[in-house]
Order: structure tokens, then C-alpha cells, then sequence
């Protein structure tokens, strides 16, 4: 008797686990991808992708996609902050990185990261994009420290950042805090996602703690503001 459908699909995300082609943080395709790659129903994708969240080999952002960790981060980090739409819906967001090196932190930055000025930092670049739009762009510093070696462009930085972070240096996102305000695209930010300068952008300021209070991010998203939301619950 031939193997059920769905665990063909849980043996073919296994596969591109184990051989590397996904890494910790890495969106996997989605489900429609997956049913037509390996010509089965979505349905069917769906149940090996439930069975393998389940396992803890992936975690489900609702709305967002499927991606590889071990760590559900949505009861956490993600309860309050999502991208979306202007009409609030979750978007599914692709992330490349566009630039990262190592540098002395500006005083700004320093202060912002509890360091001292003129620490040694890893910048990061990255645009997210929805299919092949770009929509938004992140700038983020790390104490060089934190994350050694992450500025060889040999390695893979995953759409889940904090993912590999947690995978690769043992170094878990505990809690963040979020400023939302806007303003007008510069023009750096406005040719990274095709928008003209001045047009209005909404913009995230992130800190990131670890464990012991730690800071070990600061980040700046900056966005369309027509492919942006912010989601709170208050209880």
C-alpha cells in the first residue's frame, strides 16, 4: 500500500530541512507552492504542515506563513506587532538582505544599544516584499559581540531573523519594544521600495531584549504606508 498523501509532503519538508536548502527562520513555500509542486490538494499540505508544527519542526505565523523553528515566537514576540495591508489583513512577507557589515556604532546607535560609543556592530539591510514588490525596508544594528561571524555573506540570514539566532548563537528574543510614528521617505528608503521621495511612510522603531534585560537589537522598519498596519489587544 502506497505511503499516505501527506506524508509524502512532511518527508519532502523534512528533505529540505536535513539537506540545508531551509534553515532555522526560513519561510517555507506556501501551501498552494507546496500542492502544486508536488501535485496534491491543499488540504493535504495543510495536514502535513499541522503534523510537523505539532513535532515542533515548524511554527505557524497565522497569517504570515510557516516557518523553521523549533520555538513558537507568534505567544510571544508577535502578539501585538503584524504587517498587513491597509485593511489590516496578514500578508505572507519574503525577506532578502540587501546589505551587512561590520562597523563602529555612532553615538546615536551606541546609546540606543546601552553600549559604549565606537563598539564594534553588525549593520543588516534587508526589503521584505510581497511576491515581488518590495513594501518595506529594515535597518538593524547588533553588538558584533552578539552575533560573530554573521557579517560573511556566506551565510544564510533567514526571513526569521530571530530563529537563527536563537538556532546559531543560543541567544533567545525575549521581549521588544515598538514606536510607531511616520514621516517622509528619504531617498534611500524610497528607491528600496519604489516609491517616490517625500511620499509618506510609516515607520518602526524596535528594541530587542534578551534574556537579563538585555539589549541586543535596534531596529528602524520603514514601510508603504498603503501595505502597512498595526494590530494591538488590549485586555
Amino acid at each position: 500500500m502506497g505511503k499516505p498523501l501527506y506524508r509524502v509532503v512532511e518527508d519532502h519538508i523534512r528533505n529540505l530541512i536535513n539537506t540545508g536548502k531551509l534553515v532555522p527562520g526560513d519561510l517555507i513555500p506556501s501551501e498552494s507552492q507546496l500542492a502544486k509542486a508536488l501535485d496534491v490538494s491543499p488540504g493535504t499540505v495543510k495536514k502535513a504542515i499541522t503534523n510537523l508544527v505539532w513535532e515542533k519542526l515548524l511554527f505557524r505565523h497565522q497569517g504570515k506563513g510557516t516557518y523553521v523553528s523549533r520555538v513558537d515566537f507568534e505567544k510571544s514576540l508577535f502578539q501585538f506587532f503584524s504587517y498587513g495591508d491597509a485593511e489590516g489583513r496578514s500578508i505572507r512577507i519574503h525577506k532578502t538582505t540587501t546589505d551587512r557589515r561590520r562597523q563602529e556604532g555612532s553615538a546615536a546607535i551606541c546609546k540606543r544599544l546601552g553600549v559604549e560609543p565606537g563598539t564594534e556592530l553588525l549593520y543588516i539591510e534587508r526589503v521584505g516584499l510581497i511576491g515581488e514588490q518590495p513594501i518595506l525596508v529594515e535597518y538593524s544594528w547588533w553588538p558584533a559581540s552578539v552575533v560573530p561571524g554573521l557579517e560573511d555573506e556566506r551565510v544564510h540570514i533567514p526571513d526569521f531573523l530571530y530563529a537563527m539566532v536563537l538556532n546559531r548563537y543560543g541567544v533567545p528574543v525575549v521581549r521588544a519594544q515598538e514606536t510607531l510614528t511616520a514621516e517622509a521617505a528619504d531617498e534611500t528608503t524610497a528607491r528600496m521600495i519604489g516609491i517616490e521621495p517625500g511620499t509618506p511612510v510609516v515607520v518602526l522603531k524596535r528594541v530587542t531584549y534578551t534574556t537579563g534585560d538585555r539589549i541586543v537589537e535596534v531596529r528602524t522598519t520603514k514601510g508603504r504606508a498603503d501595505r502597512f498596519s498595526y494590530k494591538t489587544e488590549i485586555r
